[in-house]
């Protein structure tokens, strides 16, 4: 199964899909995880073309381990799919290989949002370009998600997160 985490940075995707992998001993894949493997310092752009490339080997990464294991929970982590082509190629991506996926978009309010981001900044975050005016700028361009959805408010406490992220899991909803 295949569990794309939207939402915007700073609204606690990393947060909820690391407990999600654990719980579920599944693999977590996350963009800016891999965009610092692959690139040194020096070459990373936050570009849309560099994040399509990573989503790309994302995909890869999760098809080999789905290969391996046809069962195995698949968290997309690191992007807020925030634009609808985004989270069409996931859907793609998953009906290409049978697999089941569902939509868990993560959401808080502005002032979690920026606390999260700058007033408890988490300085090992391998993205340099996470900060609050980064927020409201993908705020104020993200299409909202018209395909089937579960909206996690994470002012909830993290258990209450989890909770209802395991029962859209469980759904297996294309």
């Amino acid at each position: 199964m295949i569990v794309l985490m939207a939402g915007l940075p700073g609204t606690g995707k990393t947060t909820l899909a690391r407990e999600l992998a654990r719980i579920t001993q599944g693999a977590l894949i996350n963009k800016d995880d891999i965009r610092s493997a692959l690139f040194a310092p020096e070459d990373i752009e936050y570009s849309v073309e560099q994040d399509d490339f990573v989503m790309e080997v994302m995909l890869d990464a999760a098809r080999y381990l789905l290969q391996k294991n046809p069962t195995r929970k698949i968290l997309l982590d690191g992007r807020p799919f925030s634009r609808r082509y985004q989270i069409d190629r996931v859907l793609q991506f998953a009906r290409e290989l049978d697999q089941p996926c569902t939509i868990l978009e993560c959401i808080c309010s502005d002032e979690s949002a920026r606390r999260r981001l700058d007033l408890e900044r988490d300085p090992s975050h391998p993205a340099a370009n996470r900060s609050f005016a980064l927020y409201l700028e993908v705020k104020a361009r993200f299409e909202p998600i018209t395909h089937s959805k579960t909206t996690i408010d994470t002012d909830q406490p993290l258990e209450h997160c989890i909770s209802a992220a395991l029962i859209a899991i469980n759904a297996k909803r294309f």
